[in-house]
C-alpha cells in the first residue's frame, strides 16, 4: 500500500513533487514519516500522507501511539520535566495525535478544535485554516475556565507547512486567554525560512514565546504547474464494487455520561482513569463480538480519533491483528499505482443530520492483499443515523466492495451531563 524503502514515490516520479529531509532530533526522517499524495484542491494540490498518523493509511495502533509519545517527549524536553500544560489538537487530522501528546504529558486539559457545531455548546474562539477543504475551526470546551490560566499552551498538528494555522489559533486564543508561552508540535515541520520569520514576527508582536518541535523537519519541492496538472488528471475511480457483498453487524459500546469520549469539549487529566476503564469495557465488548483470528481495521469517524485508537490498541495488546485509520472530510486523489499511498477510495454521505458535504475513506484494506480484514467502524451517537446504512452511506459502499463491517456505536456520552458535572472546574 505504501512505497517500499528506497523506492521513488509515484507523485515524485510523475510530477516532481518531492519531500526533502532536513533534520531530526529523534532519528526519524521526513520520507519515512510522510509520502507525497495529491488532491484536486485549487488552494493546495499536494497532500502529505502520514505513515504514522493512522488517517489515510491503516497503521498498527502501537506505531501511531509510539510516534505521538515521541512527540510528547520532545515537548517535555523543550518545556522541562514537571511543567504542567494545556494542549490543543487541530481538527480533524490531529484530534487523536493531540490527545496522545496530552496523555503523555499528563496535561491539565486537552481540547481539540471541531467542525461539528454542537447544539447548546458555547464557542470559546474560532480560527480559519486557509488551505483546508473545511476551513473553519471552533473551540467548544464545557467551560472557558478550563483554558483560563497561564500554563504553556501546546498546539498539536500532524504537519506544519506554513505555520499560518497555528499562528491564527494562537492569536484567537491569546485574545481570549493570554499566556506567556506556546509550543507548536508536529510530526513534520516543512516551513521555509520565510514562514519561520513570520512566526518570529508574530511572537514579537504578541509579546510571547512560540517554540516549535517536530519528529523531523524538511522542505516540500512543489514543481511549477502542479495544481493545473493535478486538476487535468482523469477523475479517480471511487467506490469499487467487489464480486461478493460484505456483511454488517451492529454493536453498542456503553459509555458513562459524565466521562468525555474525547477532547471536543475538553478532557482533564483527572478524566483519564474513568476513560481508561470505559475503554477496557469497550475492548471487551468488541473482542467478544468479532470471531477470533479475524484481522481488523478499526476505523474512527472523522474527529473521533482517540477513542477508536485506544480501542484498537487494546485489541492489539490482546493479540489481535489490528490496523487503525479514520474517515475524513477531505477529498484526495486516488490512484491504484505502486508507490502511491492512496490506492483506493470511498466517498459517502455524511451520517450526521444536516451535513451535506460528502465524506471519504481511503485504502481500508490490509497491506497484504491476501488478508481478508474486517472493518470495525466506530461512531458516536450523533453519527449513528439511517444515513450510515443508506444506499450512499459508508457501510453500504464498503459492503458493495466486498468488505464485512461491524458498526460499533459509543452509547451514553453526553456533553450536557459532562458540562453540568464540571461546574466550577478549572478555576
Amino acid at each position: 500500500m505504501t512505497s517500499s524503502v528506497g523506492s521513488v514515490p509515484w507523485a515524485t516520479e510523475e510530477f516532481g513533487l518531492d519531500l526533502v529531509h532536513g533534520g531530526s532530533a529523534v532519528g526519524r526522517t521526513v520520507p519515512e514519516l510522510v509520502i507525497p499524495g495529491l488532491r484536486r484542491n485549487p488552494r493546495r494540490a499536494h497532500l502529505l500522507v502520514s505513515t504514522v498518523l493512522g488517517k489515510h493509511i491503516p497503521t498498527p495502533p502501537s506505531v501511531v501511539i509510539g510516534a505521538a509519545e515521541d512527540l510528547g517527549d520532545l515537548v517535555r524536553e523543550r518545556l522541562g520535566v514537571g511543567v504542567d500544560v494545556v494542549v490543543l489538537g487541530f481538527a480533524e487530522t490531529a484530534t487523536g495525535l493531540g490527545h496522545c501528546v496530552a496523555a503523555r504529558l499528563h496535561a491539565h486539559c486537552y481540547l481539540h478544535s471541531t467542525r461539528r457545531d454542537v447544539p447548546g455548546a458555547t464557542t470559546l474562539a474560532g480560527f480559519e485554516e486557509g488551505h483546508s477543504h473545511a476551513t473553519s475551526h471552533l473551540m467548544q470546551p464545557t467551560s472557558a475556565e478550563l483554558f483560563e490560566n497561564n500554563l504553556p499552551l501546546v498546539l498539536v498538528d500532524d504537519e506544519i507547512s506554513t505555520g499560518a494555522t497555528a499562528i491564527d489559533a494562537i492569536r484567537a486564543l491569546h485574545g481570549q486567554c493570554p499566556r506567556e508561552r506556546y509550543v507548536v508540535a508536529s510530526l513534520v515541520d516543512m516551513r521555509t525560512d520565510e514562514h519561520r520569520a513570520a512566526s518570529a514576527a508574530a511572537a514579537e508582536e504578541l509579546g510571547v514565546a512560540i517554540d516549535y518541535v517536530s519528529l523531523a523537519s524538511g522542505s516540500t519541492v512543489l514543481p511549477l504547474g502542479l495544481t493545473e496538472r493535478v486538476t487535468a488528471l482523469d477523475a479517480p475511480t471511487l467506490n469499487i464494487v467487489g464480486t461478493d457483498r460484505g456483511s454488517v453487524t451492529t454493536v453498542d459500546l456503553p459509555w458513562p455520561a459524565e466521562v468525555p469520549d474525547g477532547g471536543r469539549h475538553g478532557f482533564l487529566d483527572a478524566d483519564s482513569a474513568a476513560f481508561d476503564s470505559a475503554v477496557e469495557v469497550a475492548v471487551t465488548v468488541l473482542d467478544s463480538t468479532v470471531a477470533p483470528g479475524r484481522a481488523l481495521i478499526v476505523v474512527g469517524h472523522e474527529e473521533l480519533m482517540y477513542l477508536p485508537l485506544r480501542i484498537a490498541s487494546g485489541l492489539e495488546r490482546g493479540g489481535r491483528q489490528v490496523r487503525y485509520q479514520t474517515t475524513t472530510r477531505s477529498p484526495a486523489y486516488v490512484m491504484d499505482h505502486a508507490g502511491y499511498p492512496l490506492r483506493r477510495g470511498f466517498t459517502f454521505v455524511a451520517p450526521e443530520s444536516g451535513e451535506n458535504e460528502p465524506r471519504f475513506l481511503y485504502n481500508a484494506q490490509w497491506p497484504e492483499a491476501a488478508v481478508d480484514a474486517l472493518v470495525v467502524l466506530i461512531v458516536d451517537e450523533p453519527a449513528d443515523t439511517d444515513r450510515l446504512t443508506s444506499p450512499g452511506g459508508v457501510v453500504e459502499v464498503l459492503r458493495n466492495a466486498g468488505t464485512d463491517v461491524v458498526v460499533a456505536t459509543v452509547r451514553g456520552a453526553n456533553p450536557s451531563t459532562l458540562r453540568d458535572s464540571r461546574e466550577g472546574e478549572g478555576k
